[in-house]
């Protein structure tokens, strides 16, 4: 993928990031933290800066630097993209070592709720010349049991072939390549879209200043994000990655997981399918 005048700015994404936030707070559940917890957290975090300040002989130069970019981080609108990438894949760790079902992983920045219902066996909204190898992801989902979910919801969403995702890019119809899909009778559900690409998180902000600086790599792998919800049971956020495909082993997000990798068969048609099935534990 290369950087063109079409291409999303780190600006222009982390505004979409943060009003699609902003949106869902209620869905995030972020409000009522007692403040003994918050105190205690943030005293962890404090904790470990200032020690991280000590092991390493940190300069008032070097502090004024590492001050002035989270100045730029703030100013830019940048803090969902920093925390999704960096961030977020310790928490899900954490939070995971309690639950049952499938694998989750990061959600990432790149969700917008309320996109179109479709039914079981579905096409996912595209243009009428996307490109990419057609892909026909099939399951079902089902509780912990073994007992079909008819009605469940599969959010879908995920990048194009050019690794761009639409309500983060320009010249991207709303809603491309995004969906919720409701599982039928069985909670079986058949989606029929396109492989994704891999792509570079937005490298011409401060994030990208960090990573550059830092001698890392910006990319993710290619990946379908997936959000399955029924009533009564714990919603899943996860990702499904591709074997074989460009910087699995070394997601700058660190979401990737074993358990989450498909391995699509031709269809002999020149496209791709692909079982993948959901298991969601009651609450």
């Amino acid at each position: 993928m290369s950087i063109t005048e079409s291409s999303p700015t780190a600006a222009g994404s982390g505004a979409s990031a943060s009003d699609a936030f902003r949106a869902s707070q209620e869905r995030r559940g972020v409000a009522g933290t007692p403040p003994e917890r918050v105190a205690t957290v943030v005293s962890a975090v404090l904790k470990g800066v200032h020690d991280a300040i000590k092991e390493h002989d940190v300069t008032y130069p070097e502090f004024q630097a590492a001050k002035g970019w989270l100045m730029e981080v703030g100013d830019g609108g940048e803090w969902p993209l920093f925390m999704d990438v960096f961030v977020e894949h310790v928490v899900e760790e954490v939070v995971a070592k309690k639950q049952q079902g499938t694998k989750g992983t990061i959600e990432g920045p790149y969700y917008l709720p309320d996109q179109v219902k479709l039914g079981s066996t579905c096409k996912l909204p595209r243009r009428d010349d996307e490109k990419g190898t057609p892909l026909v992801l099939s399951g079902q989902v089902r509780d912990v049991d073994g007992t079909p979910l008819p009605g469940a919801e599969v959010d879908i969403w995920h990048a194009d072939s050019d690794g761009y995702y639409s309500g983060f890019a320009p010249d991207i119809p709303d809603g491309n390549l995004r969906g919720v899909v409701v599982t039928d009778d069985e909670g079986r559900f058949e989606i029929n879209t396109v492989e994704a690409a891999p792509y570079q998180i937005p490298t011409d902000g401060p994030t990208g200043k960090l990573i550059e600086a830092a001698g890392w790599h910006p990319w993710r792998p290619a990946h379908l994000h997936i959000m399955v919800r029924a009533d009564g049971h714990r919603t899943i956020t996860t990702q499904l990655y591709f074997a074989g495909g460009d910087w699995l082993d070394s997601d700058v997000a660190e979401a990737t997981k074993p358990e989450l990798v498909l391995d699509p068969k031709d269809d002999g048609q020149g496209g791709k399918r692909e079982e993948y099935d959901f298991e969601l534990e009651p609450v």
